[in-house]
C-alpha cells in the first residue's frame, strides 16, 4: 500500500487506513474522535498505521469522523440589505464565540432559489439551517416551499426569522406589533394625529402586522383613519418611499408625520419633503423601521426602531445550537425593539 501511495502521490485518507487495517471506516473514524470505545487491539493497529503514513486528517476527514460539523448554514434573502447584513454579521460573531463558523448563501428572495439552497445545506452536513427573511416573511407560507423545508427539518434544524406554517422550524422574530405600537404612542403623545405609513406589502407577515396595530392605536385613541395615509407599494426601497411620498404630497391632506416601513424607503421619503419645501420635523416628522446604519448618515439623523442586532444575532445562533444537540429551546421566541430618537422627529405643528 506504501509502494502504491508514492507512486500515485496521493494523500491517505481514512478510507485507505481502515482498508490496511481490515476494519470499517467507522471505525477508524472513532479512533479519530475518541467518543467512542474501540477494540484496543484495532485501535493499537490503526494507530500504528496512521503513524506509519505520519497521516494527519484534514478537516473534511474529521466532519466525516464526526457526526457535527460545526457548521451553521445562513440563507439570507439579500446580503447588501444593511437590515440582513447586520443581522448576519450578529450571527458570525455569535458563531465563532460558540466555536463554529457559517456558510452564507443568498437566495435574492426567489423561491426556487430557496429550495435549491436548502438542498445544498443537506449536502454540506452543516448542522443547522437560519433563515433571514425570503419565503419566511410570508404571510401565508407558500406550500411547495413548506415541503422542501420540512424534508431538511428531518435531517437538522431550521430556525426562521419569521414564520413557516405547517413545519416545526423554530422561530425567532422581531416583534412588529410592539415595534408599531411603541412608535405610534411617541408620535401621539407629541400630538401627531395625521399620521401616515408608508411602503411594504401586504403579504408580508411583518408588514401586515404593522398595518393592523397602526389601525388598532389609531382606534384607541379615537383617530379616525386616513386611506390616503396608508400606502403600501409593494415595495422596499428608496425609489418606491420617494414616489409614494411625491403622490402624498401633491394631494391637499398632508400628515404631521410619516412611518417608513424602513430605512431605505426613508431616504426617499425625506428627499421628497425636502424638494416639496417641508421642514423635516418642524412640519413633517420622519420615522423608520431598522435602525442601520443609514440612519445617522441622513440629515437630520433618523429616528428608527432597532432591534439590538447583537443579541439578536445570539439569540438565532444559539437556538439553532441548543436544536442540534436535541437541547430543549423554545419554539418561538421575539426580540424586543426599541425606538432610537434623533433629530428626524419632534412635535405635530401648533397650527395644524
Amino acid at each position: 500500500m506504501e509502494e502504491r501511495k508514492q507512486k500515485e502521490d496521493k494523500p491517505i485518507t481514512i478510507y485507505d487506513i481502515a482498508k490496511e487495517a481490515g476494519v470499517s471506516p467507522s471505525t477508524v473514524s472513532r479512533v479519530l474522535t475518541n467518543k467512542v470505545k474501540v477494540n484496543p487491539k484495532k485501535r493499537d493497529i490503526i494507530c500504528k498505521i496512521m503513524e506509519k503514513y505520519d497521516f494527519k486528517p484534514n478537516a473534511l476527514a474529521r466532519s466525516l469522523a464526526d457526526t457535527k460539523s460545526n457548521t451553521i448554514g445562513i440563507i439570507t434573502a439579500d446580503v447588501r440589505n444593511p437590515f440582513y447584513a447586520q443581522i448576519f454579521v450578529a450571527c458570525e460573531v455569535a458563531a465563532r464565540r460558540a466555536g463554529y463558523i457559517v456558510l452564507l448563501c443568498n437566495s435574492m428572495g426567489e423561491t426556487d432559489q430557496e429550495k435549491q439552497l436548502l438542498t445544498q445545506m443537506q449536502e454540506q452536513r452543516v448542522d443547522a439551517v437560519i433563515q433571514l427573511g425570503g419565503r419566511a416573511d410570508d404571510l401565508e407560507s407558500n406550500p411547495s416551499y413548506v415541503e422542501q423545508a420540512n424534508r431538511l427539518i428531518k435531517t437538522m434544524p431550521l430556525v426562521v426569522s419569521g414564520k413557516l406554517d405547517g413545519t416545526d422550524a423554530y422561530q425567532v422574530q422581531i416583534d412588529a406589533v410592539k415595534a408599531m405600537e411603541s412608535i405610534m404612542e411617541y408620535l401621539i403623545r407629541l400630538k401627531h394625529t395625521k399620521i401616515a405609513m408608508i411602503g411594504g406589502r401586504m403579504d408580508v407577515l411583518s408588514t401586515y402586522e404593522k398595518r393592523q396595530t397602526y389601525l388598532k392605536v389609531l382606534e384607541r385613541h379615537q383617530i379616525k383613519p386616513v386611506e390616503a395615509f396608508m400606502r403600501d407599494n409593494g415595495e422596499y426601497s428608496y425609489e418606491a418611499g420617494y414616489r409614494s411620498m411625491n403622490e402624498l404630497l401633491s394631494g391637499t391632506n398632508i400628515p404631521t408625520a410619516v412611518i417608513a416601513i424602513n430605512d431605505f424607503s426613508a431616504t426617499g421619503i425625506i428627499r421628497s419633503i425636502i424638494e416639496h419645501g417641508y421642514r423635516i420635523p418642524q412640519d413633517i416628522s420622519v420615522v423608520s423601521y431598522d435602525n442601520t446604519y443609514m440612519a445617522n448618515f441622513l440629515i437630520p439623523k433618523l429616528t428608527s426602531v432597532d432591534y439590538n442586532y447583537e443579541a439578536y444575532g445570539e439569540k438565532l445562533v444559539q437556538t439553532a445550537i441548543l436544536a442540534s444537540r436535541k437541547e430543549e429551546v423554545p419554539r418561538i421566541q421575539y426580540i424586543e425593539p426599541t425606538i432610537v430618537i434623533r433629530e428626524s422627529s419632534g412635535p405635530a405643528p401648533i397650527s395644524v
